[in-house]
């Protein structure tokens, strides 16, 4: 295991790489413009990041235009591509310490996570896309004899991604896999609090072998860099991670420019319901504490409202109780921190007025509710509210932090409405012993996944994930997310 001071001494004499990447080179935005990083356990800058604007966005997608339609990488053989996927799947593994180390300083998330989880996970998606880029198949239509109908599936040429800032480069990876197996070109813009581990990502694809002008990365603001790409007219597609608010301004951009398709993956409340049936109550009250705290509350998925059965209430809370003990706040490079900091300054005040919101509006307080004490950074204690009732606003917003809202339920059918009680749909978890319980309530769950006795227990590449509702529409991993990035051409020829 890596010690603290292995990770202090590293994070010193790290190389930053803090330029946009367009055409295979780093270059500085065309302003000269820079922002800076800041790094939320210790509110100090220790960067300064191109700030890239809509100029900027007209060079990249030029640039990712003129590498698709010249074919260096979209008529590249498949199997071709997929070899240089899976190269740069393997410099992620390789460079797997400086990856982590970027996405802990940039994000405040712990390193323990960013090594273990999130890094592995980046290589794994790519990987796994690197091996699909042959896999798909083409179709003949059943014809009478005097015709060949052909079904060709062909990439939709330049593609924007706009990912969030809470798994920077996980959420990039996920997008990325898919989008240049096809054969698309990309023009990338990350958050603007995340910059880095995509910057660097970029420099590893061209040294995988990925061609000039294919992957292209422009840090800078959503209001600037975001709107630009997502109003330009030479952009294919966009595909966006974010909240829901960010996600519908993407779907205007599209209508107000040339009907380029979106793919939103956005916000969740996620209804985590433990029923009298579930036979393991420790193991569900620890699933409850990890489903809120993990990566400090700063998931789309995370299981925020935890709806119990009346009848094993006070047996259960106690048990949460002594769940959440062990989720800590430390410095992000222990390796023993299970808790970071919150990714910026604006965002901790945004869950403290949530925690104050909860107060007036008569929840109860049981664990937490304030910011950590005696740390320069921006830390929230783990917080739990019980005798939460679904009108009250921290039932109903997505806080995006550590923050827990107990609901009670009185019977099967009063959990299920009580969970689908939300304008968002992304995940959901039931449990239950009782097979045919938990078979009705997943069906009645409007929700883009489901879980039975676990909560999020593996990055399987195989299964699609995407939400239901307000929480978008089109899927991340799995086959089914090449789809978004290709199109179905017909060709009709007469014999």
């Amino acid at each position: 295991m890596r010690t603290h001071d292995f990770w202090t001494e590293k994070a010193t004499n790290l190389s930053i790489r803090n330029q946009a990447f367009i055409n295979g080179k780093f270059v500085n935005s065309l302003s000269g413009k820079t922002f800076d990083s800041i790094n939320p356990a210790t509110a100090q800058i220790f960067a300064d990041v191109a700030e890239c604007d809509a100029a900027d966005v007209d060079v990249a997608v030029k640039a990712a235009r003129d590498a698709f339609e010249d074919g260096r990488w979209s008529n590249m053989h498949p199997a071709q591509r997929g070899k240089r996927l899976m190269r740069l799947a393997n410099l992620i593994t390789s460079h797997r310490e400086e990856l982590a180390l970027l996405e802990s300083l940039d994000m405040g998330k712990p390193i323990s996570d960013a090594m273990n989880i999130d890094i592995p996970g980046c290589a794994r998606a790519i990987h796994w896309y690197g091996e699909a880029a042959d896999k798909l198949m083409d179709e003949i239509a059943p014809t009478d004899p005097g015709a060949l109908a052909l079904v060709t599936r062909e990439a939709l040429g330049v593609i924007g991604i706009v990912v969030p800032w809470n798994f920077p480069l996980l959420m990039a990876c996920w997008k990325i896999g898919p989008a240049l197996a096809a054969g698309n070109s990309i023009v990338l813009k990350p958050a603007e609090q995340s910059p880095l581990s995509v910057l660097r990502l970029a420099e590893l694809a061209s040294e995988a072998g990925i061609p000039d002008g294919v992957f292209n990365v422009l840090p800078g603001f959503g209001e600037t860099a975001g709107q630009a790409l997502g109003l330009h007219m030479d952009v294919d597609m966009i595909a966006f991670t974010g909240s829901t608010q960010v996600g519908k301004f993407f779907m205007q951009y599209s209508g107000q420019s040339n009907l380029k398709r979106v793919s939103l993956e956005c916000g969740g409340k996620s209804p985590h319901i433990i029923t009298k049936n579930c036979l393991d109550l420790d193991q569900a009250a620890n699933a409850a504490a990890s489903a809120i705290f993990f990566n400090q509350g700063e998931v789309c998925t995370a299981g925020s409202r935890l709806l119990v059965d009346r009848e094993i209430k006070q047996e259960f809370m106690e048990k949460l109780a002594l769940a959440s003990a062990s989720h800590k706040v430390g410095d992000p490079l222990h390796p023993e921190t299970s808790m970071g900091a919150l990714v910026e300054e604006q965002h901790m005040d945004r869950v403290l007025s949530y925690i104050d919101k909860a107060n007036e509006e008569g929840a109860t307080l049981t664990l937490g509710g304030c910011r950590s004490k005696d740390r320069a950074g921006y830390f929230i204690d783990p917080t739990i509210f019980d005798d939460v009732t679904s009108d009250m606003t921290i039932a109903r917003e997505e806080i995006f932090g550590p923050v827990l809202s107990v609901l009670t339920f009185k019977d099967e059918a009063d959990a299920i409405k009580i969970a689908n009680d939300t304008i968002y749909g992304l995940a959901a978890a039931v449990w239950s012993q009782d097979i045919s319980q938990a078979h009705r309530m997943s069906r009645a769950l409007r929700a883009g996944t489901v879980w039975v006795n676990c909560w999020d227990p593996t990055g399987d590449m195989t299964i699609p994930f995407g939400g239901f509702k307000q929480s978008g529409f089109g899927r991340d991993k799995s086959m089914h997310a090449l789809e978004k990035y290709t199109d179905l051409k017909t060709t009709w020829i007469k014999i």
